[in-house]
């Protein structure tokens, strides 16, 4: 994937993300900046730390839609946590180093699809052999003749099998036979990793049983594909390559960090916020955390951080932990506006998806600009009333304009609905009028 410039990379989160311009350009700036440390002189690029973010807004203003976002324009391993998932060593739960493992468990994965990309071509031709191999059995011969009517036969199914004229022959494979080791590990919730292992180690021991499966050539010439191509990459250059990824551009994305934020001195379960945030700081300082494809430095590792902080404040995470995110970034309430935008705007918009969803039914939806206006106002209103929830109040206002028409969709092919200003105000009145039922429903 090419390196995107700031601007570029604003661009592309403008192209899914209403507002929050101060966000955007934080996380663009750090997301350069992980390759500006790669260009710069090896002595000093073991010195530059990363810039950790912390994000804070209400819920629902789009932190966790960044997130998403940036990981699919980063070409780097990039992992979502919640940070209410974890719990301090000694409670039950998981622990905060297992965050490391799966992020170096997805560049594993990450590397290794590249890598069969790669070799790809090479597997097909394989696969197509082998394919031919099961279609034409080899016989002994001595005879001359018969190998070149042979030969003549395997061109002649090659022809074939690329045509797809043999896709729906069935051909009989040998395959591996998954055997479930009788031993079973009963972990306590955070050694799900040991109990992997053991597993794995047992897999190995126990001698590899295959059993005959029938299944159609275009299948059996994709799970060929797909097993050569295995055999053809180099799993300890693939293991190699994605932990100097995790290490040197990996990034972890901490949501609902304001939850495990100490309000005051509190005794009882509450003590184990401070225990997580105290296990989660040598993770953010740089350490080095054992995994099954070997050890992994976490100190050139992104965080980026994230939370409401509606009853707590970024000054109740603990000292050490707030010195490591140096850069924090308010993100705005959503206005009336900023709802439309939302509708109507980015590619993925609301309207957008309904219109599509409709028309699988050959139902052409079309929304009048000031029915949107209205469904913006109500959203904001309702946001009001009750628990304001941001942008997600979009997805039950909409459910609730539209469900008679879904439900009855099927029954409508052909038809033409436009929404109006009217039908937007006598679908969702009720709920507006009423706040006790408005909390409930929507």
């Amino acid at each position: 994937m090419k390196v995107l410039t700031p601007r570029e990379i604003m661009e592309e989160l403008n192209r899914y993300i209403v507002g929050q311009e101060k966000a955007k350009r934080a996380v663009a700036i750090a997301l350069r900046n992980r390759w500006r440390r790669q260009m710069i002189p090896k002595e000093l690029r073991d010195e530059v730390a990363p810039k950790n973010i912390i994000m804070i807004g209400p819920t629902g203003v789009g932190k966790t839609e960044i997130a998403r976002r940036l990981a699919k324009l980063a070409n780097a391993p990039f992992l979502k946590v919640e940070a209410t998932k974890f719990t301090e060593v000694g409670y039950v739960g998981r622990d905060v180093e297992s965050m490391i493992r799966d992020l170096t468990e997805l560049a594993v994965n990450m590397v290794r699809k590249e890598e069969q990309e790669k070799v790809m071509e090479k597997a097909r031709q394989i696969s197509e052999e082998r394919i031919i191999d099961l279609l034409l059995p080899h016989r002994r011969s001595e005879n001359p003749e018969d190998h070149v009517l042979r030969s003549d036969s395997r061109e002649k199914l090659r022809q074939k099998l690329l045509q797809g004229q043999l896709d729906e022959k069935f051909v009989e494979l040998e395959v591996p036979e998954k055997t479930i080791p009788v031993v079973e590990i009963f972990a306590a919730q955070g050694l799900e990793d040991l109990d992997a292992q053991l597993r794995e180690l047992f897999s190995n021991i126990l001698p590899k049983k295959t059993k005959k499966r029938k299944m159609k050539v275009k299948e059996a010439f994709e799970y060929l594909v797909q097993e050569e191509s295995k055999k053809l990459i180099d799993m300890d250059k693939v293991v190699k390559e994605a932990i100097e990824r995790v290490e040197q551009s990996g990034i972890i994305f901490i949501d609902e960090i304001d939850k495990i934020a100490s309000r005051d001195k509190t005794y009882g379960p509450d003590v184990s916020r401070e225990g997580v945030q105290r296990d989660i700081l040598p993770i953010v300082e740089g350490t080095t955390v054992t995994t099954k494809y070997g050890m992994v430095r976490t100190d050139h590792i992104l965080f980026i951080a994230a939370g409401a902080f509606h009853m707590s404040k970024p000054s109740d995470l603990i000292p050490e932990l707030q010195g490591r995110f140096p850069i924090r970034v308010n993100l705005d309430p959503l206005t009336k506006e900023d709802f439309f935008r939302i509708l109507t705007e980015p590619e993925n918009a609301l309207i957008k998806q309904y219109k599509e969803l409709l028309r699988t039914e050959n139902v052409e939806l079309n929304f009048e600009t000031d029915a949107i206006y209205e469904i913006a106002e109500i959203a904001q209103k309702i946001n009001e009333m009750t628990e304001n929830i941001g942008a997600r109040r979009l997805y039950t206002v909409m459910e609730k304009l539209l469900e008679d028409i879904s439900f009855y969709a099927p029954e409508m092919a052909g038809q033409k609905i436009v929404i109006t200003k009217n039908y937007v105000r006598e679908k969702l009145a009720e709920y507006l009028e009423k706040e006790d039922l408005s909390r409930y429903i929507l």
